[in-house]
């Protein structure tokens, strides 16, 4: 089996994705990385979809709204962050932009005068500090190499950073099976107690939801669309009997589901 993920090699997706498949391919985008799994080009995609520290990733969120996919597992691994340069002298430190919130208090309490700047991933900023001196990257220690230094470890705001990254696959994939549910909820209607109601839905069967979040639906403003993620299985009555109500209040809307899975944690 062939994966993809962001790229290049050395990401902290790619960490995630070997425990997925031995022989991994790259994208620069989440957005691309769905794609490609949605058109049948890879048969599992890996992208990040929440970070411990600075939330949800909206490109993930999006992107698994607006394409055919599944998910059928969860992987979390803890973060570890360190600045790599070629030496304690650099101007600018570059990173992908949930790297660098997440190393925020650090940054500017040791490097206030460094320009920040966002690369495509860790990966690609450790890439830049190689061929240039005067940029740090902030990665896993281990893409140090032979030509960078570790000037700091652990360099996040929290010891407890971890990301929960989603393995996606076609839409003919998703399962039945497994602990959680995750689904995309697009009610298209705007009335006192909506949310209530959706929540009801679970709160009733004694589901408990471990995540909601909103997202605009992009068609107008003030238009969102609701992820969730449940804690039980589509082969449970009470699911099913939630979805089935779910599925009534979002009636001029639409209900994706994208699949029941089961949570792998990864230590590197």
């Amino acid at each position: 089996m062939q994966a993809v993920t962001l790229g290049p090699a050395g990401t902290y997706s790619h960490r995630a994705a070997r425990a997925v498949a031995d022989d991994v391919a790259f994208r620069e985008s989440v957005t691309s990385i769905v794609n490609a799994v949605a058109d049948g080009a890879f048969e599992r995609g890996v992208v990040p979809i929440e970070n411990s520290i600075e939330g949800s990733v909206s490109e993930s969120l999006d992107a698994v709204a607006n394409s055919d996919v599944s998910v059928v597992q969860e992987i979390v691994t803890p973060i570890r962050h360190a600045l790599l340069a070629q030496s304690e002298e650099f101007d600018t430190v570059a990173s992908h932009s949930q790297a660098l919130a997440q190393c925020r208090s650090y940054l500017e309490a040791n490097y206030p005068d460094v320009a920040l700047e966002a690369v495509a991933s860790t990966a690609r900023g450790v890439e830049r500090a190689r061929a240039d001196p005067s940029v740090a990257g902030i990665g896993h220690p281990d893409n140090v190499g032979d030509d960078l230094q570790i000037i700091a470890e652990d360099i996040q705001d929290r010891s407890s950073n971890a990301t929960r990254f989603l393995v996606v696959a076609p839409e003919s994939a998703r399962s039945d099976a497994g602990g959680k549910t995750s689904l995309v909820v697009y009610p298209n209607a705007n009335y006192p107690g909506l949310l209530l109601e959706l929540l009801e839905a679970f709160a009733e069967r004694d589901i408990n939801l471990s995540r909601i979040e909103s997202r605009p639906s992009g068609n107008r403003l003030g238009d969102y669309l609701f992820h969730i993620d449940a804690d039980a299985g589509l082969y449970e009555e009470r699911m099913q009997a939630a979805l089935d109500e779910v599925e009534g209040i979002a009636r001029n809307g639409w209900v994706r589901v994208l699949g029941s899975y089961d949570t792998r944690h990864v230590l590197y």
